[in-house]
């Protein structure tokens, strides 16, 4: 699916979102729900999933619809950075990090994913990079979402059990090391890896946005 189409899809679903929440007439109600069909259609004939499950997924959305948030903690020490192997993605590798939760702040949510997928207790120091998802090297995803990267500091170096299931092992790499790795990009780039990098030999840096 082409990242204009993608577009026309994730905007025609938050418009059926959205519509659906504050209708006030079965027509109104209609007319959404025709637009959210389109939505799945479209997504179905690009290959990312089947109509029924993308329909009965965009049900369950309530309310306005805005970006889902993905934080992401980046932690580096001694020029290694920390990352995760993913269970649900064929085991490629990938900052720790996953979707916010209701009532958690985004650095708070990015300690708790440190903790919960590699056995580190960790604080967020700063903000990195608050970007677009859909502006960078991803592959395509149904919603529209912001991905949240935090330059966090290990408050020890005891690493305590991981058993989840999201992650099945962590390691410290190497910036060159990164060339090497299977990331799983619907979480993280190498450019973006990359650029964290230099970020750490560059700590006075802004944060990067889009």
């Amino acid at each position: 699916m082409s990242d204009t189409r993608l577009h026309w899809a994730q905007r025609l679903q938050a418009i059926a979102q959205t519509g659906l929440t504050f209708a006030e007439n079965d027509f109104d109600r209609d007319r959404y729900g025709q637009i959210s069909a389109i939505a799945a259609e479209m997504m179905t004939a690009a290959g990312m999933g089947r109509v029924d499950k993308l329909q009965q997924l965009f049900d369950e959305q309530q309310g306005y619809a805005t970006p889902k948030v993905d934080v992401r903690g980046v932690v580096i020490r001694e020029g290694k950075m920390l990352l995760v192997r993913e269970k649900l993605d064929g085991g490629r590798w990938t900052l720790p990090g996953g979707w916010a939760d209701v009532d958690e702040s985004p650095a708070n949510a990015t300690e708790r994913e440190i903790d919960e997928e590699a056995g580190y207790t960790a604080r967020a120091v700063k903000l990195l990079a608050l970007y677009d998802r859909n502006k960078h090297d991803h592959p395509p995803y149904i919603f529209h979402a912001y991905k949240v990267y935090f330059r966090c500091e290990l408050v020890n170096d005891i690493q305590h059990l991981v058993a989840n299931v999201e992650t099945e092992e962590t390691g410290w790499f190497t910036e060159a090391e990164l060339d090497g790795l299977e990331l799983s990009i619907g979480r993280v780039t190498l450019k973006q890896l990359k650029r964290f990098f230099e970020h750490d030999r560059h700590p006075d840096w802004p944060t990067d946005f889009d």
